[in-house]
């Protein structure tokens, strides 16, 4: 099981690529404050992770889209992304931008992840949302990765930029405890 913000990106670049393909895309995660962050800011080798994670915006690094590579291989090498730890306590998201390999449309690219998460082997991990809602809104969600159908841009016919929720906690806790089912199964 790969990390949270993997497990929101590789479902919806699945889908994109299968439906209308992906030439290269970057993605930013928007992520909540962890764990592992300061609460107050004191010393750590990496100056901004030793900035008060409750108060401060932090550029950081993410190998999340360069992973999503080992999950879908035909995708190595063509992801890539950065990480902005934000002050809230949970749900993160992701903005993902990138080239299609042919002209396409919001509709389009909207109806191909509804599709997916309506039906299917995605349907429980990747979900949809249509309402003007905000992180807070999106606390326990089991899902990995909540579509925001607002938000889908498309200019030029192929330059296409997207948005997907995470509970970043919980969704994850949830592909987890559908490992250890898996698992069981055995």
């Amino acid at each position: 099981n790969a990390s949270c913000t993997t497990n929101c990106l590789a479902p919806v670049v699945h889908v994109l690529h299968e439906a209308i393909g992906i030439e290269r895309g970057y993605m930013t995660t928007c992520h909540a404050y962890t764990g592992d962050q300061r609460i107050v800011d004191t010393s750590h080798s990496d100056w901004r992770r030793a900035r008060a994670a409750g108060l401060s915006m932090i550029p950081t690094s993410t190998g999340a889209a360069r992973a999503v590579g080992l999950v879908l291989p035909h995708m190595q090498g063509k992801l890539d992304g950065s990480a902005i730890r934000v002050p809230t306590a949970d749900v993160s998201m992701v903005d993902f931008t990138f080239d299609a390999a042919r002209d396409t449309t919001p509709e389009e690219i909207n109806g191909a992840i509804s599709a997916a998460a309506a039906a299917g082997p995605l349907k429980g991990i990747l979900a949809t949302n249509d309402e003007k809602l905000v992180s807070i809104d999106f606390t326990h969600h089991p899902a990995s990765s909540i579509f925001d159908l607002t938000q889908t841009t498309v200019l030029e016919g192929r330059f296409v930029r997207i948005l997907t929720w995470y509970d970043n906690e919980w969704g994850f806790s949830n592909r987890m405890l559908d490992t250890a089912a898996a698992l069981a199964a055995v």
